[in-house]
């Protein structure tokens, strides 16, 4: 539907410049013919009159009126776009966490913002002020990066399906450089997962031992299958999120990862107490479906490593005189992903290239294994620095015996 013939009219409405017209748009799901406001710019002169500048902007946007780009029933506020089209485009082509991760960020954070807007019209400096908004809390610097990624793509989005034109407007934003360092992970070292592992009950040990001899993620532990254990190996075909199967996170995910002895002695004393089964899920509840790790995690784990020092009872059961106070020298539980963590940067210190735990750990990309699964300690610092020393020392001692050989005595 075409755009009658109009220039506009410029307008003064408080502080700002602005241009009404006519223009067919779509309302709710209905094409309707409404005038519309768009704000050119504050007001910076004196006068009735707007200056040329303004005047300039009036007509560019005039020009993209009337060309009718953008078809009539595409023309939709970022709130129409976001739920109706975007979101849903997530949910189809996307894991079920990423979509929950998309639309939280939008509910909670860009939605009171800019649902109002009307996509056609924003700008790089309307994205801008949504993520100054946004950042003037106290989310972390990654937070803020990975909302403005979302909005990146939403309009990636929204350019290819004939719903926006022009350079995407995140693309030269930026985020609150004060906001917060996002928290340092954790990696368990061997020594707290061998402590970890004394303290546990079966199957919560074994499903650690997993976590920490293997790296596997969360969702692939619940995923395992007895069927895809064999020659010394598990084949990571599944992973289970929320009680729903989806094919692990990357197309690498997909594949076989050895079993020390360790672990293969962990998971054939498993087998035998499950009743030798040879198909159906390695962790399972009463009903033979996959068991949920974090009810493993808030009904075992936690009592088990959350112990007074005094009496050694969890908290739950501490009825004492005295007042319950932790055992530090008991491991803090940082979750599953801290275990794969752990065996990154276990490997790394053992002396195992980058690539080969790329392999291990099944990343897409060497550089998020160096990046975040390889943590170094203190102690890796100073040994790093005491091998520099002996090496400057024995460079030293070269050189010097050298220059004592070439240099001529004097008579």
């Amino acid at each position: 539907m075409q755009n009658r013939k109009q220039n506009g009219q410029i307008v003064r409405i408080g502080k700002h410049w602005y241009v009404r017209y006519w223009e067919h748009r779509n309302v709710g799901g209905t094409l309707q013919r409404k005038r519309y406001s768009h704000q050119l710019g504050p007001v910076t002169s004196r006068g009735k009159r707007p200056p040329k500048d303004i005047e300039h902007e009036a007509e560019s946007h005039m020009t993209t009126v009337r060309s009718g780009v953008i078809p009539a029933e595409r023309i939709v506020t970022v709130g129409e776009f976001a739920e109706g089209v975007y979101l849903p485009f997530i949910e189809q082509h996307k894991r079920p966490s990423t979509f929950k991760s998309y639309r939280d960020i939008w509910e909670n954070h860009l939605k009171p913002y800019c649902g109002e807007m009307w996509l056609r019209e924003t700008r790089t400096y309307h994205v801008q002020g949504w993520l100054d908004k946004i950042g003037a809390g106290t989310l972390s610097r990654n937070t803020l990066q990975h909302i403005k990624s979302v909005i990146s793509g939403m309009f990636s989005h929204a350019k290819q399906q004939d719903y926006f034109q022009g350079e995407n407007p995140a693309r030269d934003t930026r985020v609150n450089p004060k906001a917060a360092e996002p928290l340092d992970t954790y990696a368990y070292t061997l020594e707290e997962i061998f402590a970890i592992l004394a303290r546990l009950p079966e199957p919560a040990a074994t499903a650690f031992a997993v976590a920490g001899f293997m790296g596997l993620r969360h969702g692939e532990i619940q995923g395992l299958l007895w069927e895809n254990y064999r020659d010394s190996e598990l084949y990571v075909s599944r992973s289970i999120w929320n009680g729903r199967e989806v094919a692990p996170k990357t197309r690498k995910s997909q594949a076989s990862v050895p079993v020390i002895p360790r672990l293969a002695k962990h998971l054939e004393l498993h087998r035998r107490r499950c009743g030798n089964p040879s198909a159906g899920p390695i962790f399972a509840n009463a009903n033979g479906k996959p068991l949920a790790l974090t009810s493993v995690v808030n009904r075992v784990i936690l009592p088990a490593l959350y112990r007074c020092e005094v009496c050694g009872k969890a908290e739950y059961q501490h009825h004492a005189e005295h007042l319950f106070k932790r055992n530090a020298r008991i491991p803090e539980w940082h979750g599953w992903h801290a275990a794969r963590r752990g065996l990154g940067s276990n490997l790394y210190r053992l002396g195992v290239p980058d690539k080969v735990i790329q392999r291990i750990l099944r990343h897409a990309n060497v550089s998020t294994t160096a990046n975040y699964y390889i943590k170094t300690a203190d102690g890796d610092v100073r040994n790093a620095m005491a091998k520099l020393e002996n090496a400057a020392q024995d460079t030293f001692r070269t050189l010097n015996s050298s220059f004592a050989v070439q240099t001529p005595t004097l008579q």
